[in-house]
């Protein structure tokens, strides 16, 4: 957990997309090219307005010797970057960040925040105050969803295929028609194609795809932009490699042929898509998880004392997540499970006395938009009382559904009241900073190996960088 410290004076920052520094401006400075040193904690606070809906998380890795790199495989790590755009001379070597903490204990911002504004701090659950440990949670993801489909009659050659945490990375397309995973840049303009296992080269890019770009076609093209995908990243992979060499199989451009049977692969990416989502809504992937929290639950006792001292400041607290009762009761007493409250002499406390307010299936993004009825949940049994609940919303009462529109009457807040915290590009951040505007803080773990890797090769980019230019002036 990021620390929580009393915000400063602002420091005027300049203007401008790349400009990032310290939430709360406590150390933070001017570098000599005009760019603001920036400082915090082990997220990035992204507090910008994206263009259109379509916007997606722009993937291009800075890590050498990636798969997702260089299209080659296997590779020692997986890597995933939001920093394309920043540049060399901002981010430089490890004394120019400002301070002494790890990278993964800063906060990245772009644009300047009074935290004394803001009278609101909403988390997420999952991946947000509940981090799920990687490799583990997902090989159950993944080994859940090859039995479903097996179970659906997918040969028994699947079993051969085990997860591999070093291929998928966030933010990849699949194009059903195809079935490539392509890595695209924030315009679609394609870096990497995959067609299982197989990289592309660039005159095979070139055949599918002119000019080697896609645009984002919601009726061919699945965005695979959080961590729950990873492990249907890698079993989409494995699908089209077993198909496309099983022995007397025959390739077409739209799927595999097998003696009478015709596999498309737009047919395979839906069996996928429906297994995931009878695995996470039907399925053992929650009952499997809460039977072995230490397993898969990443805990941290400093978590009771940041939302105390968030409420301490003055400021109220809500948790609002997708999740449902029965699941996120089991999360959350486990997170909060310490013989003590917020500091040691202080007694143990239940978790629901860390929120003013919990809101649970709330169907995100939906809930930014019409949501769904708000009604209060019978903390004895978990089921929804009748009716829809009018008011107010009492601490330690728990509630399901409603809509933003609602939920933000009842605890008496406007747009820029609330700060809301989420790992979801799409449901968390997009949708309630567009249509509400909230506030917005997005967890990004995969920056920390990003930014580690740029400070230890920021000479080569320098480099790379100088020569470039020197290219342009040689051919201008």
């Amino acid at each position: 957990m990021p620390d929580l410290q009393t915000p400063g004076e602002p420091v005027p920052i300049p203007t401008g997309s790349n400009t990032i520094g310290s939430m709360d401006g406590t150390s933070a400075d001017i570098n000599p090219s005009g760019h603001r040193r920036y400082s915090g904690g082990r997220v990035l606070l992204t507090n910008s307005q994206p263009e259109s809906e379509s916007f997606t998380e722009p993937n291009t890795s800075l890590a050498t010797g990636s798969h997702w790199a260089n299209g080659t495989h296997p590779v020692p790590t997986r890597h995933f970057s939001l920093v394309e755009d920043f540049e060399p001379d901002l981010i430089g070597d490890a004394h120019n960040f400002g301070d002494e903490r790890d990278l993964g204990h800063r906060i990245f911002v772009n644009r300047s925040l009074h935290l004394e504004k803001i009278k609101f701090f909403g988390f997420d659950m999952d991946y947000t105050l509940a981090v799920y440990k990687s490799p583990q949670y997902e090989t159950l993801g993944f080994n859940l969803v090859k039995s479903r489909l097996l179970a659906m009659g997918y040969p028994n050659e699947l079993n051969q295929f085990h997860y591999d945490p070093s291929f998928p990375i966030r933010g990849l397309w699949f194009d059903s028609h195809y079935g490539n995973l392509l890595k695209v840049d924030a315009y679609g303009n394609i870096l990497i194609c995959c067609h299982g296992f197989r990289f592309l080269k660039q005159s095979e890019i070139y055949e599918h795809y002119p000019n080697k770009f896609l645009s984002l076609d919601e009726s061919r093209v699945y965005v695979l932009n959080t961590l729950f995908n990873l492990p249907e990243t890698y079993l989409l992979a494995c699908l089209i490699d077993l198909f496309t060499n099983t022995p007397g199989s025959t390739a077409t451009p739209a799927g595999v042929k097998c003696g009478d049977l015709f596999m498309s692969f737009k047919s395979i990416f839906q069996d996928v898509r429906n297994a995931v989502d009878w695995v996470h809504e039907k399925g053992d992937l929650k009952l499997k998880t809460v039977e072995n929290l230490e397993e898969y639950v990443v805990k941290d006792d400093r978590l009771p004392m940041l939302l105390t001292r968030m409420r301490e400041s003055g400021a109220k607290v809500f948790l609002l997540t997708n999740s449902e009762y029965w699941f996120t009761e089991k999360i959350m007493t486990y997170l909060f499970d310490y013989p003590h409250g917020p500091m040691l002499k202080d007694p143990h406390r239940n978790w629901k006395t860390y929120f003013d307010c919990i809101v649970l299936d709330a169907r995100k993004p939906l809930f930014f938009k019409e949501g769904t009825i708000l009604r209060r949940v019978d903390t004895s049994t978990g089921a929804l009382r009748i009716g829809s609940h009018t008011g107010p919303l009492q601490q330690e009462h728990v509630y399901s559904g409603g809509s933003c529109d609602v939920f933000t009457q009842l605890i008496g807040a406007k747009g820029k009241d609330v700060l809301y915290i989420g790992d979801h590009i799409f449901g968390d951040i997009l949708k309630s900073k567009k249509i509400r505007g909230w506030r917005t803080f997005l967890i990004i773990p995969e920056l920390v190996h990003e930014l580690h890797v740029w400070t230890a090769e920021c000479k080569l980019f320098a480099k790379l960088q100088s020569l470039d230019v020197t290219l342009g002036e040689t051919y201008k």
